[in-house]
């Protein structure tokens, strides 16, 4: 039972950032009084969910391969309350009030691609499932930036879920069925088919690696060995500023060209079959759906293969390799999966000048690959500690200052949070 918790600030950020941290739930009670004008009384209760970060295992979950994945110390917490009202509203820092009725849980094709859309489809998943819903406010504010590949619209569902929980269920519903809600919810109300990655690495915590092979109930474990501080290196995500706007289709294309390639041999998903399969049905396979789908198949059984590399060499303190699979993966992504810009794009390629000014500031150290879903927002890259300053520096004379984000693992995923 992955049951989410009540915690303290304590027990969620670094120690160092612990009075910033509680000083922001103060500032987000104040604007949700500012916003609501009332309420905030002993109703009043706080939540936080992570965004996440991906290791390894670039579009595999969709495919039911496996991933490896962290909650991060950057977060999204909300100030909310149970309301009489059978409706949900949310307003969430820089952005209008989000307000969604709960009498008609229909998905609104006019809603898609909005937040209205996250919040009642997370709704209708909860009532679906036989579980309580209910009106409440809430105030939101968010370090995990839309677009920075760190999972903010994941972490925005889970969000809502996690509330429902609390509020209404008494806290019971365990953070995997939250993330399959949430999930769903992006898949059918939203309008984007991603795989359950992100809302299962922001409900559940700490560093895991998650096997889809049964998509309905994948199976999480915590992996202990991931301390890469250790082994002298400090996690970095760049955000290039690119937008994922209108590039629903370009990430729908990856999971639907797999699977193209998987019904040639009469099963739902590259899981189900080998590489030799797609190696011994080359040319027909080429002809019947093309080059491209084809490598991004290939990819697939790479990448897979590479998770449990990545694993064996963290169990065995063996750095040097763990950092060679992490480029392995950036390299099969910019090369066989092609999600490092959309095709036929040639001005607008932000991630591929990120992981070249990565690669130049490393020097051969370090690694660095796509971060998420790709053709925009952030790279990720593992920088020596003595490295660190220049690194940043470097980067962020091209995309901006405070565009590169030094992170560090949350153990905990989705929770109520209590202050004394």
């Amino acid at each position: 039972m992955n049951q989410p918790l009540k915690l303290k600030p304590e027990d969620l950020y670094p120690a160092v950032e612990i009075e910033s941290k509680r000083n922001r739930f103060v500032r987000a009670i104040a604007d949700y009084k500012r916003h609501f004008g009332y309420g905030a009384g002993e109703n009043v209760r706080l939540f936080s969910v992570p965004g996440r970060t991906e290791i390894s295992g670039n579009h595999t979950d969709h495919n039911c391969g496996k991933v490896l994945a962290a909650s991060i110390s950057l977060d999204i917490i909300a100030v909310a309350e149970p309301i009489k009202e059978n409706k949900i509203v949310i307003k969430s820092e820089g952005f209008e009030k989000s307000s969604v009725g709960l009498s008609d849980l229909d998905a609104a094709p006019e809603e898609r691609g909005t937040s209205e859309a996250l919040i009642r489809g997370v709704a209708a998943g909860f009532e679906k499932a036989g579980f309580k819903i209910g009106g409440f406010i809430a105030y939101t504010t968010s370090e995990v930036l839309p677009g920075s590949g760190m999972s903010s619209s994941a972490a925005f569902e889970v969000m809502v879920g996690i509330i429902l929980s609390n509020l209404y269920n008494d806290g019971k519903i365990d953070a995997n069925r939250i993330a399959k809600i949430a999930q769903k919810a992006e898949n059918e109300y939203f309008g984007k088919p991603c795989g359950l990655l992100d809302q299962t690495a922001c409900a559940s915590g700490g560093f895991i690696v998650i096997d889809f092979k049964d998509a309905a109930s994948p199976i999480i474990n915590k992996v202990t060995s991931a301390d890469w501080g250790s082994f002298g290196h400090d996690l970095c995500i760049i955000n290039t500023g690119g937008s994922h706007c209108q590039m629903t289709d370009a990430y729908a294309a990856i999971p639907c060209e797999m699977r193209e390639i998987a019904s040639y041999f009469g099963v739902d998903c590259l899981r189900q079959i080998a590489r030799k399969d797609i190696e011994l049905n080359t040319n027909i396979l080429r002809e019947l759906y093309g080059d491209r789908a084809l490598l991004r198949a290939l990819h697939f059984f790479e990448e897979n293969s590479r998770v449990e590399k990545l694993i064996h060499a963290l169990a065995n303190s063996d750095f040097d390799s763990f950092l060679k699979y992490i480029n392995d993966s950036g390299g099969s992504s910019f090369k066989y999966l092609q999600n490092i810009y959309q095709a036929g794009e040639t001005k607008y390629q932000p991630i591929a000048v990120a992981l070249n000014a990565a690669e130049y500031a490393l020097g051969g150290k370090g690694a660095c690959r796509v971060h998420g879903g790709g053709f925009a927002g952030t790279v990720q890259a593992f920088v020596p500690h003595e490295m660190l300053k220049i690194f940043k520096f470097n980067l962020e004379r091209i995309f901006g200052t405070g565009s590169c984000y030094v992170l560090s693992v949350r153990e905990h995923g989705c929770t109520e949070v209590v202050l004394d």
